[in-house]
């Protein structure tokens, strides 16, 4: 039995930053936008979003579907995102079996749990999901598992 992967320093660095930001995020859009404005200052998964020259500013508009005050759907009101998002990324991490989780591993995990939503955050900054997943030379399943959009 193999142990579980525990995150490196930048997955751990990304994951304290993200449970302090979400809180304060009014949508789920805004936690993606949160996510996305992190992960790219960190590890590997910094490195490949900033050679999609993702930015931190949306290059369209806002950002935001609308007026940018869409509430979280009820069913994730009193889900702790960003253990939703650990639990991927260690779940990641072990398919590959790495003996810890990066930042791509997180980067993966959010494209799971915010599905449409991430993407649709990802479009704005100026890439998309096949570009961030062949530059971070993986694939994801088929579908998001847990979508929150």
């Amino acid at each position: 039995m193999s142990a579980t992967p525990a995150p490196d320093t930048d997955a751990a660095m990304v994951l304290g930053m993200a449970s302090t930001a979400m809180p304060f995020a009014r949508s789920a859009h805004a936690e993606a936008e949160r996510w996305l404005r992190i992960l790219r200052l960190h590890g590997d998964a910094g490195i490949a979003l900033q050679a999609l020259g993702v930015s931190e500013a949306p290059l369209e508009g806002n950002g935001e579907h609308g007026n940018g005050e869409h509430a979280r759907p009820s069913q994730a009101e009193d889900r702790d995102v960003v253990a939703a998002v650990t639990e991927s990324a260690v779940r990641l991490a072990g398919q590959r079996g790495a003996g810890t989780v990066g930042t791509s591993d997180v980067l993966l995990a959010v494209m799971d749990v915010y599905g449409a939503e991430f993407d649709h955050v990802l479009r704005v900054h100026g890439t998309d999901r096949a570009e961030v997943l062949e530059r971070l030379g993986t694939q994801m399943s088929d579908g998001p598992s847990a979508e929150m959009s």
